[in-house]
């Protein structure tokens, strides 16, 4: 067994046994930023077909090389106005979207049969060097991403703190779920909580989360 392999299953094992509800999925995005495609391609042939990119041009070159097989790309960077019609053109999922103007704009530029699914990135700590949106602009850009055509609401995304106290982590994932139940009783295609990577995701699937995004414990470092 590759090593790859092995820490897939090692990490898949491990959600299923700290999932807080055992009838929910917990999804894992495996983080290629950085990795080359043929780390990209042995973890797709053991069984993993769900990569998480955050450099445009660098997944659109993966994308590319790896055509002919059945990936669901995921697009987790920041996101800049100008490069909205490339990351709708090349990904399935959008999991960093933090105002309309980018809503208007990948909804405009997607030109496939089915809605791209949009999360909606928060600042849950407020940190002024992060992406995000803030906790009162929630609702408004959840109205409209809704309200577009071609994108579907999915859900929310967020990135702690970084910090090893346990308890401000588990206070920011309690403000996301609170918010994350809010919006899923408003809009019916809401499903996915988005946070938790390779330092918490055990913390942030005891605490709602039901994505996790993990690059290093699987792929080693860059």
């Amino acid at each position: 067994m590759s090593l790859i392999k092995k820490n897939i299953n090692n990490i898949i094992n491990e959600l299923e046994q700290h999932n807080s509800q055992p009838k929910r999925e917990v999804r894992l995005v495996a983080v290629s930023k950085g990795q080359d495609q043929e780390k990209i391609l042995e973890a797709f042939n053991a069984g993993h077909n769900i990569f998480g990119e955050n450099y445009l041009q660098e997944a659109i070159n993966k994308k590319e090389a790896l055509k002919n097989f059945k990936i669901e790309w995921h697009f987790i960077g920041p996101i800049q106005s100008n490069k909205c019609k490339l990351i709708a053109e090349n990904f399935h999922w959008i999991q960093t979207v933090d105002r309309i103007k980018v809503a208007n704009k990948l909804n405009k530029f997607n030109t496939n049969q089915t809605p791209l699914n949009i999360c909606i990135q928060i600042n849950i700590s407020n940190e002024d060097t992060k992406s995000g949106v803030k906790i009162k602009e929630i609702d408004a850009l959840a109205e409209y991403i809704s309200n577009s055509d071609k994108l579907k609401l999915r859900g929310l995304m967020a990135i702690p703190s970084n910090t090893i106290k346990k308890e401000i982590l588990i206070n920011e994932y309690k403000q996301l779920k609170m918010i994350y139940e809010n919006l899923k009783s408003k809009y019916s295609t809401i499903d996915t909580l988005s946070m938790g990577m390779s330092n918490d995701y055990l913390l942030a699937i005891e605490n709602g989360s039901n994505l996790v995004r993990i690059g290093t414990k699987i792929f080693g470092s860059r």
